[in-house]
């Protein structure tokens, strides 16, 4: 273990609860193996801390308007983005997506938002990283009815079912899975695992949430914890944590690095 290389494929280092520590949560993760990390940003609110945060050595990031904060995008968040995107020709368009699990969402507001950064990452030739939650049916229509993604991405913190496996790989996109594939309960996250092709597997934190179950309850994630993702993915497709490291690192890098 000693030798591998991690890249965590989801993470929000820009978040209050770990941006603090960023320092030394950076270095606990290079310490674990974790020398790559693919951080997102989701709203306007945190896209300046991002973009500070694309100065580290390691750290990949991208800029989108998360589903979540959508009620609170300014009447400009449109130019804004599409700005810092013209800045930074390596950033990729995340995270964004649709969440139907959220109490009174606007549906069709959420569809506009999504749609248009799509759309804007196909013109910039860009990486996505998408966000789905309770939400698969209208999401597979709207990759559908948009052709897919141009330049590739990622569903991170995959929670679909194994059917849909081959058609988002069919989509142009990788599937990512966080510390919730650790929880023995997350039978359908295993069953996913298994149906994903080698080369569109991706593992995450989404850190500083979703922790692992070898993490005290209440602890922030973080990239570091990357190590328990890898050790449960191994264990349950019987590869070396050597094989399964290689292939995600490499998988990581054809999505996110030009």
């Amino acid at each position: 273990m000693d030798s591998i290389r991690l890249f965590d494929a989801h993470c929000h280092l820009q978040d209050d609860r770990i941006f603090g520590d960023v320092d030394a949560v950076i270095l606990q993760a290079q310490q674990a193996g974790v020398h790559a990390m693919m951080c997102c940003g989701s709203s306007e609110d945190d896209w300046e801390n991002v973009r500070a945060l694309s100065k580290r050595e390691g750290v990949f990031v991208s800029y989108g308007l998360h589903p979540w904060y959508v009620d609170a995008r300014s009447g400009a968040w449109f130019e804004k983005l599409g700005a810092l995107l013209e800045n930074a020709p390596e950033a990729g368009v995340g995270e964004i997506g649709l969440d139907h699990a959220l109490k009174d969402a606007n549906r069709e507001i959420q569809d506009e938002i999504f749609i248009s950064q799509l759309r804007l990452a196909r013109d910039l030739d860009r990486p996505v990283t998408l966000h789905c939650r309770k939400a698969f049916g209208r999401f597979m229509e709207i990759l559908k009815d948009e052709g897919g993604v141009a330049r590739g991405g990622i569903v991170h913190s995959y929670s679909g079912p194994k059917d849909l496996v081959p058609q988002l790989e069919h989509w142009g996109l990788s599937i990512s899975f966080s510390g919730s594939i650790t929880r023995a309960s997350n039978k359908r996250g295993h069953e996913a695992l298994k149906a994903v092709s080698p080369d569109r597997l991706l593992i995450e934190t989404d850190s500083p949430d979703i922790c692992p179950v070898q993490i005290p309850p209440g602890t922030p994630n973080e990239p570091a914890h990357l190590v328990f993702v890898l050790e449960t993915i191994t264990q349950l497709t019987g590869e070396s944590p050597e094989t399964v490291a290689r292939r995600t690192w490499e998988n990581a890098c054809r999505v996110f690095v030009k």
